[in-house]
């Protein structure tokens, strides 16, 4: 009956996500929802995705809160962004949900092709949609800009399309980064 570990102490170690990478949310005493791999948004790839998201849903938001009325006045270039944000704004925050809550999840697409492809499919979109905005915007919406007391669709839309310019190069930063990495050049 006697285990030579019988009176030895034990020691317990609780690791979240990736065997002690440091997942969840520590309090004081306490790790909480280890589950969770918020190390991910300390990273430059977690920093650019999460930018990737709050960017595009912003975009989302202006074009249907400020463009959708307007959406005649602006053509096809409204429908070309507004398909851009959507796709793009969901993918991205289906990837960032992934990675937030697997660290496995995190490695295994990071280490495939699936993001550099994405990232460069959408730098793509979010550049000539936001070019098609630009000219569009400027060339329609402008003159009834300095004609009609407060007319709010102008700058939102001018806003919409600097920040496809600006996603457009998060995504390009994002497939790069990925591409040096699937490369082995950390």
């Amino acid at each position: 009956m006697g285990s030579r570990y019988a009176g030895a102490p034990r020691i317990v170690t609780v690791s979240g996500g990736g065997g002690g990478s440091g997942g969840g949310v520590h309090c004081c005493c306490c790790t909480c929802c280890t589950c969770v791999h918020l190390q991910f948004l300390k990273t430059g790839p977690g920093v650019a995705k999460l930018v990737e998201v709050v960017l595009a849903g912003l975009c989302q938001s202006m074009l249907l809160n400020y463009g959708l009325r307007h959406s005649a006045d602006i053509g096809p270039a409204y429908d070309s962004f507004l398909t851009a944000a959507s796709s793009c704004f969901m993918t991205s925050g289906i990837l960032l949900a992934c990675y937030l809550l697997s660290e496995n999840s995190y490695r295994l697409v990071r280490s495939s092709l699936f993001e550099v492809m994405f990232n460069a499919v959408a730098s793509f979109l979010y550049l000539s949609a936001a070019s098609y905005m630009g000219y569009t915007v400027n060339l329609f919406l402008w003159p009834k800009y300095l004609i009609t007391p407060y007319y709010q669709v102008y700058p939102a839309m001018t806003a919409v399309y600097i920040f496809g310019y600006v996603l457009g190069a998060v995504h390009a930063y994002d497939a790069y980064v990925n591409y040096r990495h699937i490369r082995g050049h950390r």
